[in-house]
């Protein structure tokens, strides 16, 4: 008999671990409190990286969760990731090239460009250094997207996906979490997920387990669809921007976006306004909307995969950078819980780590 497993949160993290769940033939129930798609998933930038601060144990999950995106991109209908490489500059330049350094000796592939090379590479940018770097090998995922395809897909698979669910708390018997309360009554299950961004922490504080999440604001300001204008990711200083699969440009002071301090609309004027004088071609282009995203991420920073507090029929998932982690969490999240696996990459990472909970 198939193990059944409730997935808590439809965002990239949570429709990851459902997919894989259900590929391998796991009886998935999957419940989001809104649409399929999540909360902070749909405000997220969408790079596909393991660049800019990473320790090594983290660099090293997320360079194999770049891998494991090549595999869902063959293997998930509907799933499109475009690999168009990243440029950045983003720091003074003694402090980018230190940077670079360390990631070519962990194996990453990124290579120092000239002013020549930069514009071969982005041939309308108007501002650029005398050096940068560019990973060929990065990417983005539309990340709304991205988690409706695998929500997709887990579907086909078989996986029960229920939307505008809330969800109460755990229901436990005796040590064991059994599954959900809902509003409509209880749903059990071998094994309960919680995948549910910022409200994990409320969920698992319903049994007694503590889980510290921080959920840092990021603002990213939309242009209207416009011919191409960039190829890739660029990361320049106090701006980073893309174009969508739809023609927009989307803009941040970083990669997780600006925190709006009350002031949005100003904020992504003054980012639209960069990118007007970024980018060639964009001098009249208008801002359509701008979105604010809280992303969820532990305490400290780096995700929380494993079982908190030891308790039995209880997993939780949760992390900032859910793009980039999201396909090798979910496979790993899928390893352990119908085999008992827990892959050595994600030992740094449990939610009961030292100094987190």
């Amino acid at each position: 008999m198939p193990k059944s497993v409730i997935v808590v949160g439809a965002g990239i993290l949570g429709a990851s671990v459902a997919w894989h769940l259900a590929k391998a033939g796991a009886a998935v129930t999957v419940l989001d409190a809104g649409e399929p798609g999540g909360l902070a998933t749909r405000t997220s930038w969408g790079w596909i990286n393991a660049n800019w601060g990473n320790p090594q144990p983290y660099f090293r999950l997320r360079l194999r969760s770049m891998e494991e995106w090549r595999r869902l991109d063959r293997e998930v209908p509907g799933l499109t990731v475009s690999w168009c490489g990243g440029l950045i500059w983003d720091v003074e330049p003694a402090a980018l090239d230190a940077h670079a350094v360390e990631l070519r000796s962990w194996g990453y592939g990124i290579r120092r460009v000239s002013a020549t090379d930069i514009l071969a590479i982005e041939p309308n940018l108007k501002q650029v250094p005398e050096h940068a770097y560019h990973v060929a090998g990065e990417g983005v995922a539309e990340p709304l997207a991205a988690a409706r395809a695998l929500i997709a897909a887990a579907a086909a698979q078989g996986a029960r996906i229920i939307g505008h669910a809330h969800v109460r708390w755990l229901v436990t018997d005796g040590d064991r979490v059994t599954g959900i309360m809902t509003d409509e009554g209880p749903l059990h299950a071998d094994e309960t997920v919680a995948a549910a961004g910022a409200g994990t922490m409320q969920l698992l504080d319903s049994v007694g387990v503590r889980l510290p999440l921080k959920t840092p604001p990021g603002l990213l300001a939309h242009s209207v669809p416009a011919p191409e204008l960039l190829r890739g990711l660029v990361m320049t200083p106090g701006l980073h921007v893309r174009q969508t699969a739809q023609g927009r440009l989307v803009a941040g002071t970083d990669f997780a976006g600006a925190d709006p301090l009350d002031r949005a609309d100003e904020l992504a004027d003054e980012l639209m306004g960069k990118v007007r004088d970024l980018v060639t071609g964009a001098e009249d282009l208008a801002l359509d909307f701008h979105t604010t995203g809280y992303r969820p991420m532990p305490a400290d920073g780096f995700p929380a995969i494993g079982r908190p507090g030891g308790r039995r029929g209880l997993y939780a998932v949760v992390s900032h950078s859910g793009v980039t982690l999201a396909p090798a969490l979910g496979r790993f999240a899928r390893d352990e819980l119908l085999d008992g696996r827990r892959d050595r990459l994600i030992e740094p990472f449990h939610p009961d780590r030292p100094g987190l909970a």
